[in-house]
C-alpha cells in the first residue's frame, strides 16, 4: 500500500504541474500586471495599456490565438525598450574591461607627460649649471624638442629623426657662438642659418645625433604605438556597445522579451537555448572581432615585454641630457677644426651686439609641499604595464563568449524552471541551438543575419592593423638601433631622498646616465630648496656637473617634484 500511495502521489504531482504551465499560458483574467511592468518602466501612457485582454489582430510581432493585453501602439513601444535593453545589457557587460582600458590609457598618458616635462628640465639644467651664458638660447630649443616629443608620443604625423635632427641644427649655432668660437658679440642671425644649414656636414657633435634618433626612435615608437592601441581598444568597445540591430534580430528581442507580456507572463524569462539562439544571431558579427581581439591582447602583453630597460622610454628621455653634454664635449675638444670647417662654408662670423641673456627661472614654479609615501618596493612603469597586462589578459574570450555572459548572467531562465520558447511556456526549449559566428546563423531557427555589419568590418580592419603595428612589423629591427658608439662609458647613480648628500651616495663616478633609486620617506618638507635635492654628474672628461647651481633652484625643485608625482601617481593606481 505504500508504494501505491507514493506513486499516486508523484503522479498527481506530476499533472498539476502540467496543468499550472499550461495555464500560465492561458490568456490572463486581467492586464493589471502588465499595467504595472508598463508604467513602471514608462514605456508610454497608461491609458493606452488594456484593462482586460482584447483580439490581437493588428499584432504583428506578439501574435497569439488568444485574447492579448498588447496593442499595436504597445508592440511599437515594446520594440524600442527591447533594443534599448540589449544595449543597456551590453554596455553593462564591458563596463569593467572599458574603465580598465581607458583608466590605464589615461594613467601612461599622464606618466609620459611626466616624463617628458622631468626630461626637459634635466637637459634644461645642464645648459643652466654648466652653460650659463648660453642657457636662455638653448633652452627655447630644448623645449621645442621637447614639444616634439610629446607630439609625436600622442599621435602627430612627424617622425623623429626629423625633430632629433632639428634640434641638433638649431643647437649649432649657439654652440658656435659660445663654445667653439666664443666673440665679445653674438653671431649674426643670417650666420647662425648658414650654420644650421651646414650643421649635418660640418657634423660637430659627432654621431651623438645619430644615436640619440636611434634611442628615441626604439623607445618612443613602440610606447605611441602602445597608446594607440589602447585608445583603440576604446573604440572597439564602444563600437560594439552601440550595435545597430538588424530588422529581424529586433523583431527576434521582442519576442523574446515583451511578448510574454502580452499573455499577461512579466516574470517569465526566456529559455537558455532560445536566448543563445537570439543574442547569438544578433551578435554573429561582434562574434567576429573574438579571434582578433585574442591576437590583440596577445600582441599588447608582447610588446609590453619590449617596452622597458636601456630602450625603454623612461630610461631614454631621463638620459636625453647626458647625450646633449656629450655633444658639447665634443664640439668643444672639437672646437679648432670645426671653426675651420666653418670658415670654409660659412665664412669668418659675422656678429652683431651681444644680446644673449643669463639663465633664467621661474622661482615660483611648482615650488609646492610635496607629501612622500612610505613604501617597500620601488613602483616602476614597468610595473604598471605588467599589472594591466595580467587584468587585461582575462578578457581575452570577452567577445567569443558574450552571448552566452548575457543569456547565462542576465537574461535566460535558470535551468529546471518553466520558460518562454517564443510561443508559449514549456519545460525545455527543443529547438536546435547554433554556435556563434556569422557561419553558424545560417541554421538559426530564430533570427535570419544577412551579410556582415560594416562597422564591424571597419573596426576589425583597424584592429588588424594596430595588431601589425604591435608586432613590431612597422617598427626598425633592433639590431639597426644596436648603435656601437663609444660615448658615455658606464653610468651614475643618482639616489633622491629628503635630506640627501654626497655621503648618502648622490654622487657617483662614470657617463653621465642616471641610476634612479627612489627613496620615499614621511618628511614633508616646509619648502622645496637646494638643500632637498642635490644631483651631482660626472661627465666623460672628468668634470663634475653640480646640477644645484646658483640659478636653477626652481628648476632642481621642479625636477623633484616631477619624480615624487610619478611615484604618487603609480601608488594611487595600485
Amino acid at each position: 500500500m505504500g508504494v501505491k500511495s507514493f506513486r499516486l502521489s508523484v503522479l498527481t504531482l506530476g499533472v498539476l504541474l502540467l496543468a499550472a504551465a499550461s495555464q500560465s499560458a492561458e490568456p490572463p483574467p486581467s492586464c493589471e500586471a502588465v499595467r504595472k511592468v508598463f508604467q513602471l518602466r514608462r514605456l508610454g501612457p497608461l491609458g493606452g495599456v488594456p484593462e482586460s485582454p482584447r483580439a490581437g489582430v493588428d499584432l504583428q510581432v506578439c501574435t497569439s490565438k488568444n485574447p492579448t493585453c498588447c496593442t499595436k501602439r504597445m508592440e511599437e513601444r515594446y520594440q524600442t525598450a527591447a533594443k534599448q535593453d540589449m544595449q543597456q545589457v551590453l554596455q553593462t557587460s564591458s563596463a569593467t574591461l572599458k574603465f580598465l582600458i581607458s583608466r590605464n590609457a589615461a594613467a601612461f598618458q599622464e606618466t609620459f607627460e611626466m616624463l617628458i616635462r622631468l626630461a626637459e628640465n634635466y637637459t634644461s639644467t645642464l645648459f643652466c649649471s654648466a652653460y650659463r651664458n648660453m642657457a636662455a638660447e638653448a633652452t627655447v630649443h630644448v623645449q621645442e624638442f621637447f614639444t616634439d616629443v610629446g607630439l609625436f608620443l600622442f599621435g602627430t604625423d612627424i617622425s623623429t629623426e626629423e625633430f632629433v635632427n632639428r634640434f641638433f641644427d638649431t643647437l649649432f649655432p649657439v654652440v658656435y657662438n659660445h663654445v667653439i668660437n666664443p666673440g665679445p658679440t653674438d653671431i649674426s642671425l643670417e650666420y647662425a642659418e648658414c650654420l644650421r644649414a651646414a650643421r649635418r656636414d660640418i657634423r660637430p657633435f659627432g654621431n651623438i645625433p645619430k644615436k640619440a634618433i636611434g634611442q628615441m626612435g626604439r623607445s618612443l615608437l613602440p610606447s605611441r604605438t602602445f597608446l594607440q592601441a589602447l585608445n583603440l581598444g576604446i573604440e572597439v568597445i564602444n563600437t560594439t556597445d552601440h550595435l545597430r540591430f538588424s530588422k529581424d534580430c529586433s523583431r527576434a528581442l521582442l519576442r523574446m522579451q515583451y511578448c510574454p507580456h502580452c499573455q499577461g507572463l512579466t516574470l517569465t524569462k526566456p529559455c537558455m537555448g532560445y536566448c543563445l539562439n537570439i543574442i547569438r544571431g544578433c551578435l554573429a558579427d561582434v562574434a567576429e572581432v573574438d579571434l582578433h581581439w585574442r591576437e590583440y591582447i596577445q600582441s599588447l602583453e608582447e610588446l609590453s615585454r619590449t617596452l622597458s630597460g636601456a630602450h625603454g622610454i623612461e630610461h631614454v628621455l631621463l638620459n636625453f641630457h647626458s647625450l646633449v653634454h656629450d655633444a658639447l664635449v665634443q664640439a668643444r675638444i672639437n672646437g679648432p677644426e670645426l671653426s675651420e670647417q666653418v670658415n670654409k662654408i660659412c665664412g669668418p662670423p659675422v656678429r652683431k651686439p651681444k644680446q644673449s641673456p643669463g639663465c633664467s627661472f621661474d622661482q615660483n614654479k611648482d615650488n609646492q609641499g610635496l607629501k612622500m609615501f612610505s613604501r617597500d618596493s620601488e613602483e616602476t612603469l614597468a610595473n604598471r604595464r605588467k599589472e594591466f597586462i595580467s587584468h587585461l589578459r582575462l578578457y581575452r574570450t570577452f567577445y567569443g563568449s558574450l552571448a552566452d555572459q548575457l543569456c547565462g548572467n542576465e537574461l535566460a531562465a535558470a535551468d529546471g524552471l518553466p520558460c518562454w520558447n517564443g510561443e508559449d511556456v514549456v519545460r525545455s526549449y527543443t529547438h536546435r541551438v547554433v554556435g556563434t559566428g556569422i557561419k553558424a546563423q545560417s541554421a538559426n531557427p530564430e533570427v535570419k543575419v544577412k551579410g556582415t555589419d560594416p562597422v564591424i568590418s571597419q573596426i576589425i580592419d583597424k584592429l588588424k592593423h594596430v595588431i601589425q603595428l604591435l608586432q613590431g612589423k612597422s617598427f626598425p629591427k633592433q639590431d639597426k638601433w644596436d648603435l656601437q658608439q663609444a660615448g658615455s662609458g658606464g653610468g651614475v647613480d643618482e639616489e633622491i631622498s629628503g635630506d640627501c648628500d654626497d655621503e648618502d651616495g648622490c654622487g657617483g663616478s662614470g657617463s653621465g646616465e642616471f641610476k634612479r633609486v627612489l627613496k620615499i620617506t614621511d618628511r614633508m618638507p616646509d619648502k622645496t630648496n637646494l638643500s632637498d635635492v642635490k644631483q651631482i654628474h660626472q661627465t666623460n672628461d672628468g668634470s663634475t656637473l653640480d646640477t644645484t647651481g646658483a640659478g636653477c633652484t626652481a628648476t632642481a625643485d621642479y625636477m623633484t617634484f616631477m619624480l615624487i608625482s610619478l611615484v604618487i601617481l603609480f601608488l594611487s593606481l595600485w
